[in-house]
């Protein structure tokens, strides 16, 4: 114990009288480590928020479709199911709900623009799944499955030139394969996240659908669980459950989005590694320079007979001495950096390009503790590593040459 003192005491004194140098590296070691959170957190709300909004819009964290559905999206390719049977097969899992839907493309007109979209027949009461329920609304929620009055997105309803409370047309395909042309009139206007959402999907009565297209069938289940990633036994247990259906988790639904996702953490490594690294030879060529200067007192240590263990010990120390204080200033730092930006960071400029990856224009910070402790870790190991050189520098130094420099 009066070692450990001793080397502790001889470290910090070292620390102080080379104060200025040693206030240098250490602000560097907090920049370092306050900006690899930092820009770890907002890269992991970026993911966090690709996963939220492929899950809002309908895909949920599972998806059913029939046989042959996703390659011919029509109305033959529907199913039927039992709600009793979905309840009886999700009864065991931390399923937040389920919805099915009667989903077939169409193209939609009014009186001055045509665009495509995906004509939508929903059970307004089981859509707590997706973005649907939470959207900002102008006029009217649809009331049930029997309502045949129609949503459109706010991005939709600008390219068709057209208002609120007016009539478009709708053409699709019934079930005998016949084109339609189904009259609505526009019962609201909903503002989701995205604006690929707002042109992609527009709304009405899923009873009132089914009729309109003459099936009481429909073309996807989607369901959604309380947390945020799937375990691979519990979509298993789906897949197992449902055998005679494509069982598709949201990384099959949206295979660009999940590469992207899956980039993310490649990133955050490499971004990792590069700064730590960079940290790490700015380490280094400090204490050389601290060893270089310090050449007499090593020697007289000695000279005085101090073991090599205790010298690279001291050294080791005054490492390890910086790099907790610079990682404790770097999270101090990184907290208030979390504070000043917690409304995110708003991309709305980039709309177009933020779309296209799946997330919403305001990126929230996610600092995942796992993230934390990696930096932390990786940060004091590097810390030993890179005064070892150093250390075993001082050690080997001649005490005679080394008082007569």
């Amino acid at each position: 114990m009066s070692r450990v003192k001793l080397i502790f005491s001889m470290s910090a004194r070292n620390l102080r009288r080379q104060w200025r140098r040693n206030s240098i590296l250490l602000f560097a070691i907090t920049v370092a480590i306050g900006g690899v959170i930092v820009l770890n957190s907002f890269v992991r709300g970026m993911q966090v928020q690709m996963v939220d909004t492929v899950v809002d819009n309908l895909s949920g964290h599972i998806k059913l479709h029939a046989h042959g559905y996703r390659d011919d999206p029509t109305v033959e390719r529907g199913f039927s199911i039992g709600t009793d049977d979905v309840d009886f097969a999700l009864k065991d899992l931390p399923v937040m709900g389920w919805a099915t839907r009667l989903t077939v493309p169409s193209v939609v007109m009014s009186e001055r623009e045509t665009r495509g979209a995906q004509l939508v027949g929903i059970d307004p009461d089981r859509e707590s799944i997706s973005f649907i329920s939470s959207a900002t609304l102008e006029g009217t929620q649809l009331a049930d499955v029997h309502d045949s009055q129609i949503l459109i997105g706010r991005a939709l309803l600008d390219d068709l030139q057209t208002k609120l409370g007016r009539r478009i047309v709708v053409i699709t395909q019934d079930a005998d394969g016949i084109s339609k042309e189904i009259g609505y009139t526009i019962a609201g206007v909903y503002d989701a996240q995205s604006e690929s959402a707002e042109r992609a999907f527009v709304f009405t009565g899923l009873e009132a659908l089914q009729g309109l297209l003459a099936t009481n069938q429909v073309t996807e289940l989607s369901i959604r669980f309380r947390t945020r990633y799937v375990d691979q036994a519990d979509y298993t247990i789906v897949q197992t459950a449902f055998s005679e259906f494509d069982v598709l988790s949201w990384q099959q639904s949206n295979p660009l989005v999940a590469f992207l996702y899956e980039t993310v953490d490649v990133v955050i490594y490499i971004w990792l590694g590069i700064v730590l690294g960079a940290l790490v030879f700015g380490l280094v060529n400090t204490l050389i320079t601290a060893v270089l200067e310090r050449t007499q007192e090593f020697g007289l240590f000695r000279a005085v007979g101090m073991r090599p263990t205790v010298i690279v010990s001291q050294v080791v120390l005054e490492s390890v001495i910086l790099m907790v204080i610079g990682i404790a200033l770097g999270l101090v730092g990184s907290l208030a950096v979390f504070t000043w930006l917690s409304e995110g960071i708003d991309l709305s400029a980039f709309a177009s390009g933020v779309d296209m990856m799946g997330m919403s224009p305001r990126i929230n910070p996610a600092a995942l503790p796992r993230d934390i402790s990696i930096v932390i870790l990786i940060s004091l190991v590097l810390s030993v590593v890179a005064s070892f050189f150093p250390a075993i520098r001082a050690v080997r130094m001649n005490p005679l040459e080394a008082l007569r420099d």
